[in-house]
């Protein structure tokens, strides 16, 4: 039985309540129809369940999608989808390796693109700079092995974006002496 809404909108806590009432296969076909309905549903409980060999690998298409368009069939560029992408990673499974790893991949592509095709978009150079100090921040927790490899990565990034104006490289060359 379905209640009436307030003129406010659903919270988790009616959700919750809503779904108080689910038998084992009435919750089943519910999880079933959000598999069905949407291909970041089925990205997100694949990785939650660790059904894919590369669980990273549906992240690191979408973030290479958004930072990295196909130029030639006018593909636009978005870092909120790129960042999404990273953001539906930590919630689906949240591990600290893999989250840095996309991280890194995320500065890896911004300073690419913009290597390759040139790119004077601030709002885009400065979530890279952001990017990048997030990206080094978590790999400097993460263990010796795991760590130095993120941090070569990422200073061939700083290295990457020496021309590319903006304070870019300078920003970037302050957060790893801060950080490191």
């Amino acid at each position: 039985m379905i209640r009436s809404q307030s003129k406010s909108q659903p919270t988790w806590k009616d959700v919750k309540a809503g779904l108080e009432g689910f038998d084992r296969p009435a919750l089943l076909g519910l999880v079933h129809d959000l598999y069905a309905a949407h291909k970041d549903n089925q990205t997100f409980l694949h990785a939650r369940l660790g059904l894919e060999k590369d669980v990273l690998k549906p992240y690191k298409q979408m973030i290479d999608r958004w930072l990295w368009p196909d130029v030639l069939r006018n593909q636009d560029t978005s870092v909120a989808k790129a960042k999404r992408a990273i953001s539906h990673y930590q919630k689906a499974v949240g591990e600290p390796a893999g989250l840095a790893e996309l991280r890194v991949f995320y500065c890896e592509l911004s300073a690419g693109f913009c290597k390759e095709f040139g790119n004077d978009d601030e709002d885009y150079l400065n979530a890279l700079v952001r990017m990048f100090e997030q990206a080094l921040n978590l790999a400097k927790t993460l263990p010796a092995e795991s760590r130095d490899a993120l941090l070569d990565r990422l200073d061939r990034v700083r290295d990457i974006c020496r021309n590319f104006g903006y304070g870019v490289a300078e920003a970037m060359d302050d957060i790893f002496a801060e950080h490191i």
